[in-house]
């Protein structure tokens, strides 16, 4: 049986899930996992993640800000077996509707929720990340106001738009904003739009996802 130690002190959300999700794909049989994190909230998130995989997961504090989770994975549970496919095998095995799901992505804003403005910023970048780590995706994601910022230039969030893109995630910004702040020009990632294909786009989706 495979045992593997990941190291996630220190990284922000979501990156020990992401990681986990990653060692997990990895293991060739039967395996246990070894998460080592320094704060609660990822200890639950790890949790989480193993249930809704269903996974057995066990987490316990160690030392003063170390904690540790455990998460047992079944043979049938990895990747070759199947219960947690990669994205490139449900690829394979349903490509017309991996990335159709009629849910839409809409992002009015460079931050995520209200209150402080740096930690909006902080949190919409992880959003995003996290975004392209799921193994279902929304068909496109609209980008208006200041939301516009996201796919120009010196964003922080391009690299995770371009891999959205490439898994066939519909990019679109609004023209208009982008004309409005003056950014047309460092547009860099996906598509310009207008406003009567904003509304006809979420009028027929089927979940419209407000972050």
């Amino acid at each position: 049986m495979e045992r593997k130690t990941i190291d996630a002190r220190g990284l922000a959300c979501p990156l020990p899930v992401v990681n986990t999700k990653k060692a997990i794909e990895k293991l060739t049989g039967e395996g246990t996992l070894v998460i080592l994190v320094d704060n609660e909230i990822a200890v639950q998130n790890l949790q989480k993640f193993a249930d809704r995989k269903g996974l057995t997961a066990s987490g316990r504090k160690i030392a003063q800000k170390e904690y540790e989770v455990t998460i047992f994975v079944p043979a049938a549970a990895v990747q070759t077996g199947s219960a947690i496919p990669s994205v490139s095998e449900e690829k394979k095995e349903c490509a017309s509707d991996i990335r159709k799901t009629g849910t839409v992505v809409v992002l009015s804003a460079d931050t995520m929720g209200s209150g402080e403005e740096k930690l909006g910023k902080t949190l919409i970048k992880a959003f995003l990340f996290a975004l392209t780590r799921q193994d279902i995706l929304p068909e496109t994601i609209l980008c208006y106001n200041t939301g516009a910022y996201l796919t120009c230039e010196g964003s922080e969030s391009l690299e995770d738009f371009r891999e959205l893109e490439a898994e066939g995630v519909t990019i679109l910004t609004c023209g208009t904003c982008l004309d409005f702040y003056g950014i047309k020009e460092r547009l860099a990632v996906g598509t310009v739009t207008n406003m009567y294909d904003i509304a006809e786009i979420m009028l027929r989706a089927r979940n419209v996802i407000r972050p």
